[in-house]
């Protein structure tokens, strides 16, 4: 089969065309994000005491969609996957970044996408996030030039965790469904328990 894509570095339309429609799906996204309640810090807290998992089942969901298609369509040969931007691994920095963002999520709720979210429905906590965040990214350019040598440590390139775990695509995609098909049963196991439900499944927290 021919490829198709990304459409955009196969010359089949232009790269402003590309960034439009990047724009429409990063509004789609937000919208959706929306309507899973990810704009109230409430919600999104209730993660992290075992009241609502949605936060997790949602991004996973995200997750696994966006890994098996674009895996499948590889396979299928209708992607050019060597075409596809993938951000390139600094082992060290990223593991900090991540546990920053992982405090900052838990302490106040919002990641930068749902400050994002927060923000368009009128949360004046979601408005604080924006500030703390240009905040953060103006210390970060003026601060550069001190930890440069840190923020490209541990270089690993362009890099697919199958890769580093010397085993097929195939067979961590298949894993990594497996696993999540998994936790999903686990977490609604742990909500059930948490909210006191009892011999059924909870629909909404009720």
């Amino acid at each position: 089969m021919a490829m198709i894509a990304p459409m955009d570095k196969l010359a089949f339309f232009g790269r402003e065309i590309g960034i439009v429609i990047a724009m429409l799906l990063g509004f789609g996204f937000g919208f959706f994000l929306e309507r899973a309640g990810f704009g109230s810090a409430r919600k999104l807290c209730a993660n992290w005491y075992g009241r609502d998992f949605a936060v997790i089942r949602v991004m996973f969901t995200a997750v696994l969609v966006c890994m098996i298609g674009l895996f499948g369509l590889h396979y299928a040969g209708l992607l050019y996957l060597d075409l596809v931007y993938i951000n390139p691994t600094y082992i060290w920095p990223q593991l900090v970044g991540a546990l920053l963002l992982g405090i900052g999520f838990a302490v106040g709720g919002y990641c930068p996408g749902t400050t994002a979210v927060a923000i368009s429905t009128g949360k004046l906590d979601g408005l604080s996030f924006l500030f703390g965040f240009l905040g953060g990214v103006f210390v970060f350019t003026e601060g550069y030039s001190f930890i440069e040598s840190f923020y490209t440590s541990g270089a690993m390139g362009r890099v697919f965790l199958a890769d580093v775990l010397h085993v097929p695509h195939g067979v961590l995609v298949f894993i990594i469904t497996v696993f999540a098909v998994g936790a999903f049963v686990l977490l609604r196991y742990i909500q059930n328990r948490v909210n006191g439900v009892k011999g059924k499944v909870a629909a909404g927290g009720k």
